[in-house]
């Protein structure tokens, strides 16, 4: 990957300060209301993601990558303030759990209503093609941040988060394959761990949300299976993201080509692999679920 320009820093920190500067993220007193912009988020994701038990802390730590005693301290205050109720989990003792008070509920109406009124009045101020491109600039702006913000990792081949994108994987295969999916099809742990091969993970905010597979196929050859993205997370370009970490781990250990297969109904999937740079061959294999056979010769 290519190193980051001066210039690119210098213009990311200018955005930053424009946006923080427009939105009152400075201010102590947020859309005009008795606390800052960290509290106010807080009670805002408190009411996105309750339950019947509340929001766990730990959640919210996650969701928010705070750090745990500035996420207490900014919980105590709220509920100083009568916004929230803390409490235990009822079926885990373990976890300590928030959720909105009757006034924290109306606080939270009264921020979203001022919020969308400050959004109002900054696109009400441009003609109705500025508003279409800075609309569509900030969707662009949020897609690339998630995917910057999601970590794709190596994991065991046994690792749980490994095998429950596997059984995702082969849900959405059921579901899009005319003859359905059979599970045995999914790649062994043993196969995709230690020198027989490897797995990988992509993270969101600690979610598990994607996942790839690398095995070994031939001397100097590996086999990619079992690209998948959650549905949450497609479009973000966290395939592709993928795809590279499985090629870097195959020239670490000295494949220099990688095959894959793919089947008819996966058209999406087939445009991804072109665009890489991958070529369609022959069968190499007789898979049942394989129509296409793709091939890609790496360099370091």
């Amino acid at each position: 990957m290519e190193p980051v320009s001066p210039e690119q820093v210098a213009d990311f920190r200018r955005f930053n300060r424009c946006l923080t500067h427009r939105i009152g993220a400075l201010d102590d007193h947020y859309l005009g209301r008795d606390r800052p912009l960290g509290e106010a988020r807080l009670l805002f994701e408190i009411a996105e993601h309750e339950g019947p038990d509340g929001v766990s802390l730990r959640e919210l730590r996650s969701r928010l990558g705070l750090d745990a005693g500035y996420l207490s301290r900014m919980t105590k205050t709220l509920r100083a303030q009568g916004l929230v109720r803390l409490s235990v989990h009822t079926e885990d003792s373990r976890l300590r759990t928030v959720r909105l008070t009757r006034a924290g509920r109306a606080e939270v109406t009264e921020q979203n209503r001022r919020a969308d009124s400050l959004a109002a009045g900054v696109l009400g101020r441009l003609d109705p093609g500025g508003r279409a491109r800075l609309t569509e600039a900030m969707a662009t702006t949020r897609r690339l941040l998630r995917l910057a913000a999601i970590t794709v990792e190596r994991v065991d081949g046994h690792h749980p988060d490994g095998r429950a994108c596997l059984d995702a994987y082969a849900d959405d295969l059921d579901v899009r394959f005319p003859e359905g999916f059979d599970r045995t099809d999914l790649v062994g742990a043993e196969e995709v761990s230690g020198a027989a091969g490897a797995f990988f993970v992509a993270y969101e905010e600690g979610r598990p949300v994607g996942c790839g597979a690398l095995r070994r196929q031939a001397a100097g050859t590996g086999e990619i299976r079992h690209v998948w993205v959650h549905a949450d997370a497609r479009r973000l370009g966290l395939a592709r993201r993928v795809l590279d970490a499985l090629e870097t781990e195959a020239l670490r250990r000295g494949w220099t080509v990688v095959r894959l297969d793919t089947h008819a109904a996966l058209t999406e999937a087939r445009a991804m692999y072109r665009s890489a740079g991958y070529t369609e061959i022959p069968a190499y294999d007789d898979h049942v679920y394989a129509d296409h056979w793709f091939e890609k010769r790496l360099s370091r």
